[in-house]
């Protein structure tokens, strides 16, 4: 019964996201190298966590991941790859049960992938240079961007400043 209550709160939380279409991605991400790894050697390299999330595009349960209510300033990072994807002066509180960003680091070290899944039009965000799954995208943000970039707390590390 837990488990069906569980199940429900994720499929809610994500219907309340709002459809998005991904912004043009840019050139700077034709000049990053990526990491090739077989699933057997992501397997080796990540937690069976990481592993659901980055390379199975699982979802962290709201409100539970580490980074959702962090405060300390520093940089967010990829956990597949260590690539710096966000500030802490980019984050800020939006209350859906997982860390959110307004913008990304600049470079196109973010790649924005059209996600149908779940009866639902949304905008995945990837990290371009090993392909692990971060999140979604929505333009539902409060901040001057008007973007929220939705992030699994399971799919970044933390850099302190």
């Amino acid at each position: 019964m837990k488990q069906i209550v569980i199940i429900l709160g994720m499929v809610m939380s994500l219907q309340a996201c709002a459809q998005t279409k991904a912004p043009k991605e840019t050139a700077a991400a034709d000049t990053i190298k990526r990491i090739v790894r077989t699933e057997a050697e992501w397997k080796k390299v990540l937690t069976p966590e990481q592993f659901y999330v980055l390379r199975q595009k699982g979802t962290d349960m709201p409100f539970t991941g580490k980074y959702y209510l962090h405060k300390e300033k520093g940089v967010y990072q990829c956990a597949g790859c260590h690539t710096d994807l966000f500030t802490s002066d980019m984050k800020f509180e939006s209350d859906c049960g997982w860390p959110s960003f307004d913008k990304e680091i600049a470079g196109g070290k973010i790649k924005k992938v059209k996600d149908t899944s779940h009866g639902m039009i949304r905008t995945e965000i990837v990290c371009t240079k090993c392909g692990a799954h971060l999140g979604h995208l929505f333009d539902d943000g409060p901040t001057l961007t008007g973007l929220r970039y939705c992030v699994n707390s399971t799919s970044i590390d933390f850099k302190k400043e």
